[in-house]
């Protein structure tokens, strides 16, 4: 199954964060904002951090909601959101892009399977980390490995 769309209105470079809370709350609003989900599914985003670590490595968490709030997926989506300075995800990691997942069911494997081929090339996970345009992170999103 491929990735679900990238919208560009949902990739965000140069974002700040002050703590990984703010950072899940700007990739879950990004998926509000394109209309894939409503605002309490960034509440499920965030119990999903306080019960489970989102942080893949690469410098990359993977926000997104637990099974019973994918009832309110309304489209699977993800966002983007690069932070520069880094936002401390705790236990010692910096994360530098936030994913934020909106998807249900079986296709949420999928969408984990497939962010995990960008991020594990050296070459193309260091570029997806630190794009530097909206049509540069579509680019590399959308490329076969």
């Amino acid at each position: 199954m491929p990735l679900p769309p990238l919208d560009s209105k949902a990739i965000r470079l140069g974002c700040v964060a002050t703590d990984k809370d703010d950072a899940i709350e700007q990739a879950g609003r990004a998926l509000v904002d394109i209309g894939a989900v409503d605002d309490s599914y960034i509440e499920a985003m965030h119990e999903r951090e306080r019960t489970l670590s989102t942080f893949i490595g690469g410098s990359t968490a993977i926000p997104h909601g637990p099974p019973p709030s994918w009832e309110e997926v309304k489209r699977p989506a993800l966002s983007y959101l690069q932070f520069p300075d880094g936002v401390d995800w705790g236990e010692g990691y910096t994360v530098k892009v936030v994913v934020g997942i909106a998807s249900k069911g079986d296709e949420h494997m999928s969408v984990l399977t497939a962010l995990a081929k960008i991020l594990m090339s050296n070459e193309r996970g260091e570029a997806f980390r630190s794009a530097g345009s909206v049509e540069e992170v579509l680019e590399i999103f959308h490329s076969e490995p």
